[in-house]
Formats: C-alpha cells, sequence, structure tokens
C-alpha cells in the first residue's frame, strides 16, 4: 500500500524531525511503499526564496482591507519601513544567505560580513552589538551565520508584523493548540481562509500526492505549532482528493488528544493512533487494504491497534491486544530516505550554548532506548508509554544501525534522543563504537546519577560525546527528594565535574514553582547554579517554570502534593496541561530575573553579584555554602579498583624503547620508564585491554601478572600504571 508521512508546519529548520523516519523503516521492512515529506522545510523555503519574498512577503494583500492594514502598519512602524524600503536587497540577498546556512558555500562567509551587504534591521541592532566578544575568536564563518539568520529574523518580524500574526521559525499559531479543552477556536481557524504559508503548502501536498498516489496520508504533528496546518492540509485533501484515508499522530496527539470527544475532528482525520505509530499504521494499513472505501470495514476494525476511528456518530478506541508493542530491538535503523538534508539550515542561537547545538545540523536521530529506566519524577508523563515502557536495544544492533545511517546519508552527527539514556548501555556502545573504528560525534539526555563516573565520561568522550543535558530541576535536596528525581545537588555536581573533566558540555534543566518550593530554597537553588557555572561544571542551562500536565504523578495525585487542580474542564479537544492551586508561594514573579541571572552565568559574568542584583523587589540571603560545589569539582577519582573493573586501553600501542615503552597518540608522545619485565608485562595488559579483545579484567590481569612473575598490586600502586591512566587507559 501506498503511504505518505507529512511533518506539516513548522518544526525545525535545521534538522528533520524523526518520527516519519522511525514509521517509514518499520512500514517499508512490511512491504508497504512509504514515501516521507518535511513539508514544514519546503514551505519555508518556498515563502523565503526570491520568488516568495516578492509574491508574498513583499506583495500586498489581495484584499482591500487586509491591504490597507498592511500599508498603514508599513507607514506606522520604521523598522517595517526599513525593510519595505529596502525589499529588493532582501530579494537579492536571500538566496546567497540560504546556500550558506546550508553549507554549499563556505566562501561566502566573506562577504556576507562586509559591512553594507546584508541590509541590517532590529534584529541586528538588538542583538550584534556583542557579536566581536562572542564570535571573534570563533572565526568570520561563525560571524556570518549569526549575521545570516539576523538577516532571516528580520524577514519573518517583516511578514508576521504584516501578513500572518501566527508565523513563527519553529512553530504556527502555537498558542491556539496548547491544550484547548475546546475544539471551537482551532475548528473557526482551520476552517477560515489560510495564509500564503497554507497555500504554499498545499501547492507542495499536491505535488506529493500526484507523484505518491497514496491510500494513506499520515500527519506527524509532534507540537502545538504544528497542529493548525495540519488541519488545513486535511481539508485540502479532503476536498480535492476524497478516497484518500487520513490518519493523526505525533507526540502531540499522544499528550495532549488521548480523550478525544468532539466529533468535528472527523470533519478533518478519519483516524487518530496513539503511542508509537508503526504497529498501529502497520494494522491501519492491513485493515484498509480489504476496505473498498477509505474506512476500515467493521470486521477489520478488531484488529486495529491504539486507533481511535469515528463510529455511528461518536469516536471510537480500539486498543488491540492489550500489551501489544514492537520491541526495540526489532525497530530497524531510521530510514531517512526523502528527507532533504542538505536543505536544513544552520541557523545560530547565540545566548545559550546547548540551543546553539540544538540549532545546529543536521543530527541525525536515533534512539537507544524505549521510555525512561528512571520514570519515576513527579512533574513528568510517567503514566504514558513514551516514558513508561522502557525497552532497549543492544549495543551490537545501535551501532550496526549507526554505519548504516551513515553509509545511507553520508553524516556523522547523532543526536540520541532518549528520555534518559541508560549508562550501562551508553558504555557498552562507546566500546563498541571503538571497536569498530567508527567515528562519530553525538550528544544526548542523561540523568545525572553516579554511574557517570570519571573513568565511564572519558569512555564516552572517547567515542565522540560532545555534550549531555540532564535534569537538576530544583536545586535542592529537600525538593528533588519530594520529587522522586532520585538525585542530590552534590551528585548532580560529582557528575558534572566528571564530564566536564572530559571535555563534554554539561546543559542543565532547571524548574521553579515546584508544589512546596518556598522563595528561599529557590534563592539557595539560584546560587547553587551560580557556583556551578563558576566552578565550571555546567555551561548551559534553562529555567521552566513549572507546568501541571494531567499525565504526571503530581496530575494524578494533586493532594498528595498540596495541589488543588482548579480545570479546565474537558470540552472534548485536548487534555493535557492542567489549571492549579497550591498551598505555596507563587513563584512566578521570579521567574525574569532567574532568566537574567543565567544570561549573564552563561555569558561568564556577574559571580560575584548578589543575587538580589537580578531581582526588583526584596529577596532572601543565600544559604548555600560558599565553597560548596567548589570542594565536589576539586575531590579526587576514587577508582574503581574491585576484580571485576575491565580495563581498556583506547590508544595506539606503546612501542618498546631501550628505557621502557614510547607512548604516542594525537596530542602527546612521551616516554615511560620501565624494567624489561614490567615493560613485557604492561605491553601484554595493553594487548589484551584492547576495544576489540574479550574484556580484560582486574581479576584476569592478577592471573596474568602471577604467570608472569610481575607483582600486580605493585604495578598498580606505582607510577607507570597512573602514567598509562593519563593517557589512554581507563578502569570501568
Amino acid at each position: 500500500m501506498n503511504i505518505l508521512l507529512i511533518t506539516p508546519p513548522f518544526c525545525q529548520l535545521n534538522t528533520p524531525y524523526p518520527g516519519t523516519a522511525f514509521l517509514k523503516a518499520w512500514l517499508d521492512k512490511k512491504g508497504h511503499r512509504v514515501t516521507q515529506a518535511d513539508t514544514g522545510l519546503e514551505t519555508w523555503l518556498r515563502l523565503f526564496s526570491p520568488e516568495g519574498l516578492e509574491e508574498s512577503v513583499f506583495t500586498p494583500p489581495d484584499n482591500s482591507e487586509a491591504g490597507l492594514l498592511f500599508s498603514r502598519r508599513i507607514e506606522e512602524n520604521d523598522s517595517l519601513k526599513r525593510v519595505w524600503t529596502l525589499r529588493r536587497e532582501y530579494c537579492a540577498r536571500i538566496a546567497p544567505v540560504l546556500s550558506f546556512l546550508q553549507g554549499n558555500d563556505s566562501t561566502l562567509a566573506t562577504l556576507l560580513c562586509r559591512p553594507g551587504y546584508l541590509p541590517e534591521g532590529d534584529r541586528f541592532r538588538s542583538r550584534e552589538d556583542d557579536a566581536d566578544a562572542l564570535y571573534g575568536s570563533l572565526g568570520i564563518t561563525d560571524r556570518a551565520r549569526l549575521r545570516s539568520t539576523l538577516f532571516l529574523e528580520d524577514l519573518a518580524d517583516f511578514y508576521r508584523l504584516t501578513r500572518d500574526e501566527d508565523f513563527g521559525f519553529s512553530r504556527y499559531a502555537d498558542q491556539l493548540a496548547m491544550s484547548p479543552p475546546s475544539f471551537d477556536k482551532l475548528y473557526l481557524k482551520a476552517r477560515s481562509p489560510g495564509s500564503d504559508v497554507s497555500r504554499i503548502h498545499s501547492e507542495i501536498l499536491r505535488e506529493k500526492i500526484e507523484k505518491t498516489e497514496p491510500r494513506i496520508v499520515g500527519f506527524s504533528v509532534p507540537f502545538p505549532g504544528n497542529m493548525l496546518e495540519a488541519l488545513r492540509a486535511a481539508v485540502f485533501i479532503r476536498e480535492n482528493y476524497p478516497e484518500i484515508h487520513l490518519t493523526l499522530g505525533g507526540g502531540y496527539v499522544n499528550t495532549e488528544l488521548r480523550e478525544i470527544g468532539d466529533i468535528r475532528i472527523a470533519e478533518f482525520f478519519d483516524s487518530l493512533t496513539l503511542d508509537d505509530g508503526e504497529d498501529a499504521l502497520e494494522a491501519l494499513a492491513s485493515s484498509l487494504e480489504s476496505a473498498p472505501e477509505q474506512t476500515p470495514s467493521q470486521n477489520s476494525r478488531k484488529d486495529l491497534v491504539r486507533t481511535w476511528l469515528p463510529v455511528d456518530g461518536q469516536w471510537q478506541y480500539f486498543e488491540g491486544p492489550r500489551g501489544h508493542h514492537i520491541r526495540h530491538k526489532d525497530r530497524p535503523a531510521p530510514d531517512y530516505e526523502g528527507l532533504p538534508l542538505d536543505r536544513y539550515l544552520s541557523l545560530v542561537d547565540r545566548e545559550n550554548p546547548m540551543h546553539r547545538l540544538w540549532s545546529e545540523g543536521p543530527w541525525i536521530k536515533m534512539m537507544l532506548a524505549h521510555g525512561c529506566y528512571w520514570k519515576r519524577c513527579a512533574f513528568c508523563d510517567t503514566s504514558l508509554d513514551y516514558i513508561g515502557r522502557f525497552d532497549t536495544g543492544s549495543a551490537s544492533l545501535l551501532a550496526s544501525q549507526i554505519e548504516e545511517l551513515i553509509e545511507k546519508t553520508g553524516l556523522r552527527s547523532f543526536h540520541f534522543v532518549d528520555e534518559a539514556a541508560p549508562p550501562a548501555l551508553l558504555k557498552e556502545l562507546a566500546i563498541e563504537l571503538l571497536r569498530r573504528d567508527i567515528s562519530i560525534s553525538w550528544w544526548t539526555n542523561i540523568r545525572f546519577e553516579k554511574n557517570f563516573t570519571p573513568q565511564l565520561c572519558r569512555l564516552l568522550a572517547r567515542s565522540g560525546c560532545i555534550a549531555v543535558s540532564g535534569g537538576l530541576e530544583v536545586a535542592s535536596d529537600r525538593l528533588l527528594a519530594k520529587i522522586d528525581k532520585g538525585v542530590t545537588v552534590p551528585q548532580v555536581s560529582r557528575v558534572a565535574a566528571s564530564f566536564r573533566k572530559a571535555d563534554i558540555m554539561v546543559h542543565a534543566y532547571l524548574m521553579y514553582g515546584f508544589p512546596g518550593q518556598n522563595s528561599q530554597e529557590l534563592i539557595d537553588s539560584l546560587d547553587a547554579v551560580r557556583q556551578l557555572f563558576s566552578c565550571g561544571l555546567i555551561q548551559s542551562a534553562y529555567w521552566h517554570h513549572f507546568a501541571l500536565t494531567a499525565h504526571s504523578p503530581v496530575g494524578r495525585r494533586p493532594d498528595e502534593f498540596g495541589v488543588t487542580i482548579k480545570g479546565p474542564e474537558h470540552a472534548g479537544f485536548a487534555r493535557n496541561d492542567l489549571q492549579f492551586s497550591q498551598d505555596s508561594e507563587d513563584l512566578e514573579p521570579y521567574g525574569r530575573g532567574l532568566r537574567t541571572a543565567l544570561y549573564n552565568y552563561m555569558r561568564g559574568q556577574g559571580f560575584s553579584l548578589p543575587l538580589k542584583q537580578w531581582f526588583d523587589f526584596k529577596t532572601p540571603p543565600p544559604r548555600v555554602a560558599k565553597n560548596l560545589i567548589r570542594k565536589i569539582a576539586e575531590e579526587s577519582e576514587e577508582l574503581d579498583l574491585s576484580d571485576r573493573s575491565r580495563l581498556l586501553w583506547c590508544g595506539a600501542l606503546p612501542e618498546e624503547s631501550p628505557g621502557g615503552l614510547v607512548v604516542r597518540g594525537a596530542e602527546y608522545q612521551e616516554e615511560l620508564s620501565c624494567s624489561g619485565s614490567e615493560r613485557d608485562f604492561t605491553l601484554e595488559v595493553l594487548k589484551r585491554s584492547r576495544p576489540e579483545e574479550t574484556p580484560f579484567s582486574l581479576s584476569d590481569l592478577d592471573a596474568l601478572a602471577e604467570e608472569m612473575g610481575i607483582d600486580s598490586d605493585r604495578w598498580l600502586s606505582e607510577g607507570i600504571f597512573q602514567e598509562l591512566m593519563g593517557y589512554e587507559l581507563t578502569v570501568l
């Protein structure tokens, strides 16, 4: 069966969202003919092309009232008037800007940085004041990327303020779709005349459908900012291709629409699928193969899996075999065929180092394990399948999939999109990557747990890890225990220190306003964060205000957390974000000060300022010990030298020399002094400790030492072992 999978406007500009790539791989494996498209990217690129700027952005609307509003807004706003006056220059420069950001011509950097080449609007004045300090040391390429990004942001501002108030780089009308209990507003908006975005999107959909002739068109909607254009696209397909079955799935559906009741949604979609879509879409396709129309027959509905269908004027849910899920080890590697990896844009977000990493790309996204192995945090959607069902693949399988993706895409940058990557699996995967000599760059999300030792972090760095992100959340031991996070502030600090010693960037997710938190604890949390930045243990962070979701432990058991749910009353559409009151302080006024402090800390400044400086109201003084984090950061590493500990040598084998051994690496060449017998023993240990060899433990080392007449305790406690640890020897 022909299936077309769509990621509608708008999501990401730097890399494909992976939902359709996972689905395509599985459905292709099952014999279906699957095409996927990031129509969001394609729509954006047509709108911001020389033709698109002339025909849409800079052409007044046909409607006389809208045209008058367009002209009046330009006339009343000097920034808009400047862009309008320079519209010819914008049209002339858009092609080289896009070519550069797509990586097609790096030599354009010099031209893009030349004063006067790019028209400069408000974004330049507000964000490039200190660009020399931020980007001067990184070179002209980064400066050109920043200037190109600001150029596009000026254009986007013009289009949004004059033509389409819903427009955004990575979202479209997202406020309309953020947990609305009623479908009314979205319904009216979807049924109203669309914008240029909708017109261009419809043109692209027509091309895709007429080329592929699909029986099913599936829309993957990961975020609220994709929902409106998915609805409008469904209207277009309904009117022009009524024989096609339209289905809706993705992260937004899984979290927001689990209790769907409004039958008007059936005017747009014939079905909705929940949780992992592979088996749901496979079952849906099978049921449609024998159906004469676009709806599964009554007999075949029993075989559907986690699917909503409109039946007799109301939505009916078909669960399928209880507990039926595809095992993670059975999933093939995601298939990116059809997604134009060479057309994504590498933009710059300069305020936050990790956000900048997210916006650079493209990244090939993979999932090492399904769900979260901890799945206990009180604020998290632990009751939903994507969190609550933990299922992992093997390191060997994952490494093979990485090799396959490198071969197919030509890319070596990977984002492992796990909820929390398991340390044991990361260790085995790192060894497997080193064993196979697979050279990649990768980053992932973790829990700051004690198993991330300095030795493991060194290994992860050698396998290509460049960054990790994890939840420090409330940065208070009392509240971390209440959240059931399973970590403490000292533990987070030790783990962050381990990653930083391995030169891996660390991003911390932070939260304020969790039920029961008071202003004193919040200020103490800010001071702990200040110390973490000051000591260089984290480089990036972001404060989130606590949001109560229906699928979290707090949402399901509010009484335990001193919370009273106030609404909203469900009216047949979304149910996720909840309104609530709580017994504890309202800490929302602290948000601005927290963000300002963090902005400065990420720039390496403001550490000596009193915390009250960041707020325009009185705050309590911090109670955190002055050198709490520094003492932890300076703790010496304690090696685990138990019998089961594995030795791993990841470098080139040393060479014999008259005085001992010569060790050579990418950044060093040193001679280690040792006697003949000690030299032979050391060489044999390192040979057996190579990643491609059978795991070699300290127990094995003791046996080898006895065989070769070496005192293993002395060898481990004296110089040569310690020197090797400074090079490529790791103890795990």
